[in-house]
């Protein structure tokens, strides 16, 4: 979560945006937002799709360091 935490804080003060503003312009609360770039572990994967589409980006699987084998 820290890498997201840290793209969405980058991404909004490149765009000279307060939180107030991140929140409001993506539909989500402000506490949303706080949380998100706090770094919490569990957040709600459509809200964090709702703030990354305002930057251009989406929620998508990732290459993990190691994978299950099956």
């Amino acid at each position: 979560m820290g890498e997201l935490a840290a793209f969405v804080k980058r991404k909004r003060k490149q765009a000279n945006l307060t939180q107030v503003d991140l929140a409001q312009r993506a539909g989500v609360g402000l506490r949303f937002i706080r949380e998100l770039e706090g770094g919490k572990k569990t957040l709600r994967l459509d809200k964090v799709e709702q703030v990354l589409l305002l930057f251009g980006h989406v929620v998508g699987p990732v290459q993990a360091k190691r994978e299950i084998n099956e």
